[in-house]
């Protein structure tokens, strides 16, 4: 008997749905957490400290541009700390995230990536910005954190592109799943 695991089903649709000669959907992995997902081109990395809860911690990044679009998943690590609030953490990052894009026109709702335990809310809005050449971008991003014996995840995905495709943007947040 053939078993399938629903984060398979996940990852099958989001490749049929995004389906395009232009993306190249290939699983990748976030240096320092055991997570995977879908990106449609080679991601380059990077890492930088950002002040975040009161401490300098590292920021590692991974993204491509593909058929005109932007994906970046974003990851930092903090020790698990009483009292730590990780909705406040969550929010500011996404109140930098829509300041550095000029952001308006922002619609929220709660996200729940699937097969991934969360601590704390879990977040996907959509928004209208502009890149730093000025140019009129469609953002679609989710936030959430995660733990594990490491420590508290904070995780952030987004896509940019010159107009929502809505289809492509879900193909890459589906994707987000448990590392075996």
């Amino acid at each position: 008997m053939i078993r399938i695991r629903p984060w398979s089903l996940a990852l099958l649709a989001a490749m049929l749905l995004a389906c395009s000669p232009a993306l190249n959907w290939r699983e990748v992995r976030i240096d320092g957490m055991p997570l995977r997902l879908l990106l449609p081109c080679k991601p380059d990395r990077a890492e930088r400290a950002v002040a975040m809860g009161g401490r300098q911690l590292p920021l590692r990044m991974l993204g491509c541009d593909a058929d005109g679009a932007t994906f970046a998943v974003s990851h930092v690590q903090a020790p698990m700390a009483a009292g730590m609030d990780v909705a406040a953490l969550l929010a500011g990052w996404k109140a930098a995230v829509l300041a550095h894009v000029q952001a308006s026109a922002v619609v929220e709702q709660v996200w729940v990536p699937a097969g991934v335990g969360t601590s704390g809310p879990a977040l996907h809005l959509r928004a209208e910005g502009r890149r730093a050449d000025g140019a009129a971008i469609a953002m679609q991003a989710v936030w959430f954190a995660t733990a594990d014996a490491a420590g508290l995840h904070l995780v952030h995905g987004v896509v940019f592109t010159p107009q929502l495709r809505q289809d492509v943007a879900e193909s890459f947040f589906s994707s987000f799943a448990p590392a075996p």
